[in-house]
C-alpha cells in the first residue's frame, strides 16, 4: 500500500467515524479499484462517499441525488474536501479520470435525429480485451466513416471475449415514452441504466463511464439493485475511453442499419439529422403511406413536426 492509498484510508476512516458519531446509517467501507467508499443512507436516499487515490493525489467525491437534502447536508459538511459536486463531473474539466482496468462504458446514437430510433449500447472492457479493441481501430464513432463503423462493429460482435449490450427504442415506442415522461433525458437515463443492468447480469464490474447528457440522477434513479452498487462516472466527451468508444460504434451501427432497412422498404432515403431535408422526406412519407405513418418513423416532439403542420399525427 503506497502513501497515497494510506492517505485515502486515513481520510475515509475519518469521514466514516465523523458521520457514525452523528447516528447516521452507514455501510461498511469497501476497497474498489482506485478508491475506497461507503454509503450514507437516510429514508430511501443513498449517497456514496468515495475517496480516490492516484497519480494526481487523493480526492473525495460524493455520488447520488444532488437534489436530496442528505446530499446537500453532506456537501456542506465536506465542502472543503470535495473536488466535485457529483460524479457526473468526474471527467471534470479540470481533472482527468484515469481509465479503469475493468469497467463498462455506455453511449447512445440518434438523440438529435428526427428519423430513426434512439439506440443505447454498453461494452465491458478489461485487460483481456483492451488491446484487441485498440488494434481494430476503436475510437469515437463520430471520427469514423459509416463503412468503418460497420466493419469495427462486426469485429466486436464476433469476439466472444467481449461482453456488450445494445437496446433500440424505435420511433413508435419512443413517442409513447415521450408522451408519458416528456423529457428526452429521462428516456436516455432509462436506456443507459437498462444496458448497465443487462451487462451486470453476467459481469462483476465496479465502475461505469457514460457520456454526460444531463444530470447523473437520470441514470442513477433508473438503476436497479445491482446497478446501485456501481460507481457511475458521467464524463464530457467520454468517447476518449475505450469502452465508451466501442459502445458508440455499436450504437451507431445499429442506428445506421435502421436507415438501410427502411430505405429498402420505402424505396427512398430518410435523411439523418433534423434539417429541412427531413421535413421534405416526411412529406414524401405521408404521401406514400398516409398521415399516421410518421409516428413509426420520426420523433414527434421535434420542432420539425410543428413546421409540418397538421399533416403528422
Amino acid at each position: 500500500m503506497n502513501h497515497l492509498e494510506l492517505s485515502a484510508v486515513r481520510i475515509i476512516r475519518g469521514h466514516f467515524d465523523d458521520l457514525s458519531s452523528q447516528g447516521l446509517r452507514l455501510t461498511e467501507i469497501q476497497k474498489m479499484n482506485y478508491h475506497y467508499e461507503f454509503s450514507v443512507i437516510r429514508d430511501r436516499v443513498r449517497i456514496k462517499l468515495q475517496v480516490y487515490f492516484g497519480k494526481k493525489g487523493v480526492k473525495t467525491v460524493l455520488q447520488g441525488d444532488q437534489t436530496s437534502n442528505l446530499y446537500k447536508e453532506l456537501y456542506k459538511k465536506f465542502n472543503s474536501d470535495l473536488f466535485a459536486l457529483t460524479l457526473q463531473n468526474t471527467g471534470l474539466e479540470s481533472e482527468q479520470l484515469l481509465e479503469p482496468s475493468c469497467y463498462i462504458g455506455t453511449d447512445e446514437s440518434g438523440k438529435g435525429d428526427y428519423f430513426g430510433p434512439l439506440v443505447i449500447a454498453g461494452v465491458k472492457v478489461d485487460e483481456s480485451n483492451f488491446r484487441f479493441l485498440k488494434s481494430i481501430g476503436v475510437k469515437d464513432s463520430k471520427d469514423l466513416s459509416e463503412s468503418a463503423i460497420k466493419k469495427i462493429s462486426g469485429e466486436i460482435r464476433k469476439n466472444n471475449g467481449i461482453n456488450f449490450n445494445v437496446i433500440s427504442i424505435y420511433p413508435k415506442k419512443y413517442n409513447e415514452l415521450y408522451s408519458r415522461v416528456g423529457n428526452v433525458n429521462r428516456i436516455l437515463g432509462w436506456g443507459h441504466a437498462k444496458v448497465i443492468e443487462n451487462l451486470l447480469e453476467k459481469n462483476e464490474v465496479e465502475e461505469v463511464i457514460s457520456d454526460k447528457f444531463g444530470d447523473e440522477k437520470y441514470i442513477y434513479t433508473s438503476l436497479q439493485e445491482k446497478g446501485k452498487n456501481i460507481t457511475l462516472h458521467q464524463v464530457t466527451k467520454a468517447e476518449k475511453y475505450t469502452a465508451v468508444a466501442a459502445a458508440s460504434i455499436l450504437a451507431r451501427d445499429r442506428f445506421n442499419s435502421w436507415f438501410k432497412h427502411e430505405k429498402a422498404k420505402l424505396g427512398f432515403d430518410l435523411p439523418k439529422g433534423a434539417s429541412e431535408s427531413t421535413e421534405t422526406a416526411a412529406k414524401k412519407l405521408i404521401s406514400k403511406l398516409g398521415n399516421h405513418s410518421p409516428a413509426d418513423f420520426v420523433k414527434l416532439h421535434f420542432k420539425n413536426t410543428l413546421r409540418l403542420g397538421t399533416n403528422i399525427n
